[in-house]
């Protein structure tokens, strides 16, 4: 895992200062090493690349970046990893080539001079890279199909760049620090800034399972990899070619699921250092440990254990450990220590988001243990239908399909009374404004899933809301339409996977688990276990009381009833306490201010949100949000 960074410029020469400072914002993502390249001068510019690095696959010099193919003269920076790349590389040996390191990144550069743009589709990892194909005089950034590795870019008249992180572009100077109006609409409509915006204007993400081609200062985004199009071709793999990986119907695909299991989990420990397992003891990080086990593999766990015994879950964690015989680690933390952390990892947030405050923390933990890859449950719920949603907003959509039938005279006071009857909480406001068709053009998922209702947004952004808005409903409308093939479980897993995972779990965690150095792993997510969920019937993942049923019967093992049983928490800090109490003071004076988002929120309704908390009218992460956006920008613009 690494950081990346590139600039092209038109005219004139690349600076070697800006370089270097972009590397230093990186050093946090790769403390074991750097570099830099300054390309001759071409005829559409010059190139320069950094490269920050955490060596966790060959860990010799052979592995430095930015790494050059001799034969082609082509350059690579590489965040991320090759799960498959031992496999490639034998391949690529077969047919002549050789390699020079034990590097997957090596296995990139050689796989595209051998397969070109095909290569993309083979690699199986999660990844973000930059290749300059020297010949081509083509810079191409390339992004993983879930998109679990960020990448962002910036294109003016004279510049473009690229970078792991937005932070970093900021820092070039090059990049104006202005709020960009969407994305500011979109982290308000949902806590988090939904893709391909960002919160900076003029910086995108390059979209999952894209290449991004820059070339003769125009740049193009084509799909190599997209989950509908593949779940429609079972008999084909990410490569094009057939792959028992990938099941031709959904009684095979859930017959194949405990060899996916098993192959996802068992290739997502490839690595020259140690890697652990971050265990809670809820189902999905349970999972893990037990397929691990029943492969014969000891795993090395570490949980988080809160000194107040209101907090402490840790009979859950010891549970799993003893059963399956791991390598268990306790890693003690106090309320106090959890709090104290809140400033350094408002610090580390790349974009603004109302989560991650709790992946930094056991990150930094983790790190401070001396754990430096980790594995975790993230994508199970997406994948196995674990939330609650799975089964409350297919019955929304028959619900918002009912309304629509009704006249606006009707649907006005339906929505008033639900309003009126059902006191002033947030879910309420929800099903008032499912019930008056606020957001007519959107699924009601995005109601479920959003922060402030479309009334709320309106009262608060100081900005064009009617533009906003509807680049905001374009975009998830294209979601929902490519979503219509699915039965609604599955298309509810779509909707979860593309945007509350990709802009706020992984992105949060991405940053957050970098800022220490460490890497985070998603076997869950893993490309051919996807394609086969997405091939199973949605009511075969919900059937039965348990959650993630599917999940649990496919381990080869029986999981205690105490951890499936036991209720969804996850890991959680007491911001509602907090703002109540010792963070209190600093949230109220913040949002106060409202100084540095003051374009984009209206002071006044800022502070009835805050006072709405107050009252108990309104949940933490309302007020957090305002406050987190401040601080945001206090920090970075």
């Amino acid at each position: 895992m690494c950081g990346i960074f590139g600039i092209a410029i038109r005219n004139g020469t690349v600076s070697r200062e800006i370089v270097e400072n972009a590397l230093c914002s990186l050093a946090h993502r790769g403390p074991d090493d750097s570099g830099t390249v300054l390309l001759a001068d071409t005829p559409d510019g010059q190139i320069g690349l950094a490269h920050t690095r955490l060596s966790i696959i060959d860990l010799s010099p052979c592995g430095h970046q930015p790494m050059q193919d001799e034969a082609t003269g082509n350059w690579i920076v590489f965040n991320g990893e090759i799960y498959n790349f031992l496999e490639l590389r034998a391949e690529l040996e077969t047919a002549g080539n050789r390699f020079h390191s034990h590097s997957d990144t090596e296995v990139i550069l050689i796989a595209y001079r051998t397969w070109g743009t095909d290569s993309f589709r083979r690699l199986r990892g999660m990844f973000a890279f930059a290749l300059w194909d020297a010949s081509r005089r083509n810079l191409l950034l390339v992004r993983d199909p879930m998109g679990v590795k960020p990448l962002y870019y910036y294109h003016s008249d004279e510049h473009f760049l690229f970078a792991s992180e937005v932070r970093t572009l900021l820092q070039t100077g090059l990049v104006p620090r202005n709020l960009d109006q969407n994305g500011v609409f979109t982290f308000l409509s949902f806590g988090s800034v939904y893709e391909p915006s960002t919160i900076v204007e003029g910086v995108s993400a390059v979209p999952a399972g894209h290449v991004l081609s820059f070339q003769k200062n125009r740049s193009q985004t084509s799909a190599y990899w997209n989950l509908i199009d593949y779940r429609a071709s079972p008999n084909q793999s990410g490569d094009g070619q057939s792959n028992h990986h990938s099941p031709s119907s959904s009684e095979n695909a859930e017959r194949s699921l405990p060899h996916l299991l098993r192959d996802a989990v068992l290739s997502h420990l490839v690595s020259d250092v140690p890697v652990g397992v971050f265990l809670s003891g809820g189902i999905d990080s349970s999972s893990l440990v037990a397929i691990m086990s029943q492969a014969g593999v000891r795993a090395s766990t570490f949980s988080l254990v809160f000194a107040e015994p209101e907090f402490n879950e840790a009979q859950y964690s010891r549970m799993i450990a003893r059963l399956f015989g791991t390598d268990h680690h306790e890693i003690m933390v106090s309320q106090a220590d959890a709090l104290s952390a809140v400033p350094e990892a408002l610090r580390a947030m790349d974009q603004p988001t109302i989560d991650g405050i709790n992946t930094w923390l056991v990150s930094a933990k983790a790190r401070a243990a001396g754990v430096k890859v980790a594995l975790t449950g993230l994508g199970a719920d997406e994948m196995f239908a674990g939330y609650s949603n799975f089964r409350r907003v297919p019955r929304m959509e028959k619900a918002s399909a009912n309304f629509a039938k009704l006249p606006p005279f009707m649907r006005r006071p339906l929505a008033a009374s639900i309003a009126i009857l059902g006191g002033k909480s947030d879910r309420n406001r929800k099903l008032s404004a499912l019930a008056a068709r606020e957001d007519a053009t959107t699924h009601p998922y995005f109601l479920v899933r959003s922060l402030f209702t479309a009334t709320e947004r309106r009262a608060l952004y100081a900005g064009d809301y009617e533009t906003a808005e509807r680049a905001m409903e374009a975009l998830l409308q294209n979601s929902v339409a490519a979503s219509t093939s699915l039965d609604p479980v599955n298309r509810v897993s779509y909707l979860e996977s593309q945007w509350y995972m990709r802009n706020t779990l992984l992105r949060d965690s991405d940053f957050m688990s970098m800022a220490h150095g460490l890497e985070l792993r998603v076997p869950f997510l893993d490309r051919a276990l996807v394609e086969a969920c997405f091939r199973i019937p949605g009511n075969r993942k919900v059937r039965g009381d348990r959650p993630k049923s599917m999940l649990l019967a496919n381990l080869g093992v029986e999981l205690p009833s105490q951890i499936v049983k036991r209720p969804k928490r996850g890991f959680t800090l007491p911001f509602e306490r907090w703002l109540h109490g010792e963070l209190k003071p600093m949230v109220a004076d913040t949002i106060s201010k409202n100084s540095a988002s003051q374009s984009v929120l209206r002071a006044r309704a800022a502070h009835e949100v805050w006072n709405r908390f107050l009252a108990g009218q309104t949940s933490w992460s309302r007020p957090w949000s305002l406050f987190v956006l401040n601080r945001w920008c206090e920090q970075n613009l």
